[in-house]
């Protein structure tokens, strides 16, 4: 940076009038400290104010006298500091800079009391290169043994990322106070060593005098919750209540976030409903905490809670509460919700766009997000990845694949998850040759590492379409280990293909990696029951009963009025419940007339046939169907969420339903969506 050149706002105004200056008294009449004050405002005038011949003559005459005097440094110097305080407390950085170097121009020579100022406007500008001459300065001084002026230097070196010249002047420092502990602490969490990072908070804790501080404590609970660290959280946690730390809004929402990070949220309510004060950064980390760990109804009852405790969310609220919307296929929820901000955040906020074509795609409702998409003034590679994604997902494989083409002429950059959007695409579909050539794509054209998902994609992919073989050679060629997920990709396969063999053997590698998940039990139950083989299905339903693993029970919901409403096969428990099963009992005589036959080989158990047809005619998304055909006029699409996948029966129910009722029924389930419409499913029964 020139420091001739540095921008420097002028103290105050001076107005020469025929050669004398109003503000400028004689010497005589005084104090050393006012003329000391004027000088330095004559000093700092800009090159379009100059002051005449005289006048300067006159400073320096000036100069020469008051410097001979005693304490003229001290005075000088001090008024340097308190300037170079005033702007670096508020915030002008780039001034204080100046003002720092325009000092070294005067002659003065900084101190212990000058160094910390202006290093921390360094840091706070990233500015190396002048901290650097900073540092030369401070060595030239002396001032390198002052605990605050190395605490400075260490925060301006981890700030600027050269985090080996902050950890040497950190080692070296004889005394260290909270403030150094938690600069280096806060470099390495900063600079993605939060494993260092917590190491160090050990060693602080272990340096025995050492209290930390509330700032401290909140970048220790930050690093983590990055690393998922919930031993150590908890660690500080018994720590903050002892010292009587909890009252700390920052530190208990710090911790807040932690639990809900570690998927801990009982914990989390547990301690955000103590506090006494909680800001919307407590209440948006409660909310999206629910919505990604699987509780989208719990989070969307605590933003009503939020609404009336009348405090207004934040952007980071909108995004768990959209992505709560998302999950339960609650549109209304959501178009309503969005409403709290304006129009134009989305727009401009790539995060708040993304969030809100993301909820519209998995409501079903693309025209939206399609509509909100063109409508982003900024389209980061993440908008992108959503409206592809989204089109893959409600079986616009064309325009998914279009809009890539689009995305690669304008430049933009796709990344791993473009391509999990576009494989999925390929999937849904049964596009096996446009799955490998995209699959091929990432690596020899953009030099992208294919991750576990992808080949997981590839897997189910080439599955479905029958091709078991080439699915497993693949997962015995796999660079990195497989998962639960791609061995569960290929058992799908088997269940969609009849292959007891592969799927025995692909079980017993996922009963190794999750011995408690029931979706693998059942799969393979499918797999016997579909084969007739009983005996075996009973063999592993006792298996699953000795090792206490119980079937996940599906689940559906349905939204009306802005109420989600949610069913469980055979629920009773719903307000309408008989008029629900009176219009199953209406909806199964037609049916029978169009020559309908219960698929009784998905139900799991070998009991009588009678059984098994009840069993199936009331599974959870029948109930929600039924509920909406007596809730609805005839002109309104029906929307279903389901946690599971659609079983077979279902499918061909809802698809007869479709064309009974003439009513569009669209399903989304754990795997894709299904738009069924006068006795068409969108997915060409291929799931």
């Amino acid at each position: 940076m020139n420091e001739e050149t540095l921008p420097l706002p002028l103290p105050g105004s001076l107005h020469i009038q025929n050669g004398q200056d109003p503000h400028f008294p004689p010497m005589a009449t005084t104090s050393i400290p006012s003329l000391l004050s004027h000088i330095q405002t004559l000093l700092h005038l800009p090159p379009s104010r100059c002051l005449s011949p005289k006048h300067l003559t006159q400073v320096h005459a000036l100069l020469l006298r008051l410097h001979h005097l005693p304490h003229f440094h001290h005075f000088l110097l001090t008024s340097w500091n308190s300037t170079l305080r005033s702007l670096v407390s508020s915030s002008h950085f780039p001034s204080a800079l100046a003002s720092y170097f325009r000092m070294r121009r005067f002659g003065l020579s900084p101190n212990n009391f000058t160094f910390p100022f202006v290093l921390k406007a360094c840091a706070r500008l990233r500015d190396l290169s002048s901290g650097v001459r900073i540092h030369t300065h401070v060595l030239k001084s002396g001032s390198d043994d002052n605990v605050y002026v190395k605490t400075s230097l260490v925060c301006l070196y981890a700030k600027c990322g050269v985090l080996n010249s902050a950890r040497s002047l950190f080692d070296e420092m004889p005394e260290r106070n909270v403030v150094s502990w938690t600069a280096i602490i806060t470099g390495y969490i900063d600079n993605g060593e939060s494993g260092y990072a917590l190491a160090l908070f050990r060693e602080s804790l272990a340096s025995s005098k050492l209290t930390p501080d509330s700032f401290t404590l909140v970048r220790v609970l930050t690093a983590c919750s990055q690393l998922g660290d919930l031993c150590t959280g908890e660690r500080i946690h018994s720590y903050v209540e002892e010292k009587g730390m909890g009252v700390n809004v920052f530190v208990s929402t710090a911790l807040v976030d932690l639990y809900v990070k570690c998927g801990s949220m009982e914990r989390a309510r547990t301690l955000f409903d103590g506090m006494k004060e909680k800001d919307v950064v407590t209440w948006s980390a409660m909310i999206g905490g629910y919505s990604s760990n699987g509780f989208p109804r719990k989070a969307l009852d605590l933003f009503f809670r939020m609404q009336r405790e009348n405090m207004r969310p934040d952007r980071y609220t909108m995004v768990g509460v959209l992505s709560a919307c998302a999950r339960l296929g609650a549109l209304e929820l959501g178009d309503r919700a969005s409403r709290f901000l304006d129009t134009r955040e989305f727009f401009t906020n790539p995060v708040l766009g993304t969030a809100l074509i993301d909820m519209y795609c998995k409501c079903g409702s693309i025209a939206r997000a399609w509509d909100v998409f063109g409508a982003m003034e900024e389209r980061d590679v993440v908008v992108w990845n959503a409206m592809i994604t989204g089109l893959a997902m409600t079986g616009h494989r064309r325009v998914s694949f279009a809009l890539f083409g689009q995305m690669e002429k304008l430049g933009v950059w796709p990344e791993g998850n473009t391509f999990v959007g576009l494989l999925c695409c390929c999937t849904h579909a049964g596009l096996v040759e446009d799955g490998k050539r995209y699959f091929d794509t990432m690596s020899r054209v953009y030099f992208l590492t294919p991750r576990i998902e992808h080949y997981g994609c590839m897997v189910d992919l080439l599955g479905r379409a029958g091709l078991l073989e080439e699915a497993h050679r693949l997962i015995m060629e796999m660079p990195v280990e497989a998962n639960a997920v791609v061995w569960g990709a290929l058992l799908g396969g088997c269940r969609l293909h009849r292959d007891i063999h592969l799927a025995e053997h692909v079980l017993k590698k996922l009963i190794e990696l999750e011995p408690r998940n029931s979706g693998n039990y059942v799969l393979l139950s499918n797999i016997y029951a579909n084969n007739g083989r009983w005996d075996d299905s009973a063999k592993l339903r006792l298996v699953m009963k000795e090792k206490g693993i119980q079937k996940t029970p599906g689940s559906s919901w349905v939204e009306l009025n802005g109420e989600v409403h949610e069913f469980h096969v055979g629920d009773k428990s719903h307000p309408m419940s008989k008029q629900i099963y009176l219009k199953l009992d209406e909806l199964g005589k037609q049916l029978k007339e169009k020559g309908y036959m219960p698929t009784t080989e998905v139900v799991l158990f070998d009991i009588e046939e009678e059984e098994k047809e009840h069993s199936l005619g009331h599974h959870s998304e029948k109930l929600a169907i039924a509920f909406a055909l007596v809730s609805t006029v005839p002109e309104d699409a029906i929307r279903v969420v389901k946690n599971l996948r659609v079983c077979n029966d279902c499918h061909t129910v809802i698809k007869l339903i479709s064309e009974i009722t003439q009513r569009e029924i669209v399903v989304r389930d754990n795997n894709r969506f299904h738009c069924f419409k006068e006795g068409v499913c969108s997915c060409n029964d291929y799931w």
